[in-house]
C-alpha cells in the first residue's frame, strides 16, 4: 500500500526578470494550470529541499543556489484539500499547509515536464498567469510576485 501524503507542501512560482510566469497543466486534470507544487517526502525533509526536488522533478530546472536561486517567501497558506485528492491523505486529513517559494530564471531555460504529472506549459505575464491558476493560493502568490521581489532586492 502506498503511504499517505504528508499534508505539508511547497508552491514554487517560476518567473523571469520581466515577470513572465511559467504555468504547467496537470495531466490528471486537463485545464488545471498551476505553478510547481509538491508535498514533503518525509516529515523532517527541509522545505528548501522539497522545493528544489519538486522544481527539478516537474520542470527539469536545477536550483543550483548560484545561477538559479530559490527564494523562501517565509509565507504559508493553510487550505482545504480538494475532495478529489483527499484519498491521497490519511483518513480525516482535510487541511494542507503550503509554503511559498519563487525562482527567477532566464526566459529561454529548457523546460522538461514530467509527463505523468503535466502535459504542457506556457509563459504568461504575471496578471494573466494569476487568472489562469486553478488554485486561489497559487493565484494570490503570483499576484504578490512584484512585491515579494522588491523585498529581496
Amino acid at each position: 500500500m502506498k503511504p499517505y501524503k504528508i499534508p505539508e507542501s511547497v508552491l514554487v512560482v517560476i518567473h523571469t526578470a520581466d515577470l513572465q510566469v511559467l504555468l504547467i497543466e496537470r495531466a490528471d486534470k486537463p485545464g488545471y494550470w498551476q505553478s510547481v507544487t509538491g508535498s514533503l517526502d518525509a516529515v523532517d525533509e527541509p522545505l528548501l529541499a522539497t522545493a528544489t526536488r519538486e522544481l527539478f522533478e516537474e520542470t527539469g530546472i536545477v536550483a543550483d543556489g548560484e545561477r538559479v536561486v530559490l527564494r523562501d517567501w517565509k509565507l504559508s497558506n493553510i487550505y482545504e484539500i480538494y475532495p478529489v485528492w483527499r484519498h491521497r491523505y490519511a483518513p480525516g486529513v482535510t487541511l494542507n499547509t503550503e509554503h511559498v517559494f519563487s525562482v527567477e530564471v532566464p526566459r529561454d531555460i529548457p523546460i522538461l515536464l514530467s509527463p505523468r504529472e503535466h502535459v504542457q506549459y506556457r509563459w504568461l505575464p504575471y496578471l494573466e498567469a494569476a487568472d489562469q491558476c486553478f488554485s486561489s493560493s497559487n493565484a494570490e502568490a503570483v499576484l504578490q510576485l512584484p512585491r515579494q521581489l522588491a523585498s529581496f532586492r
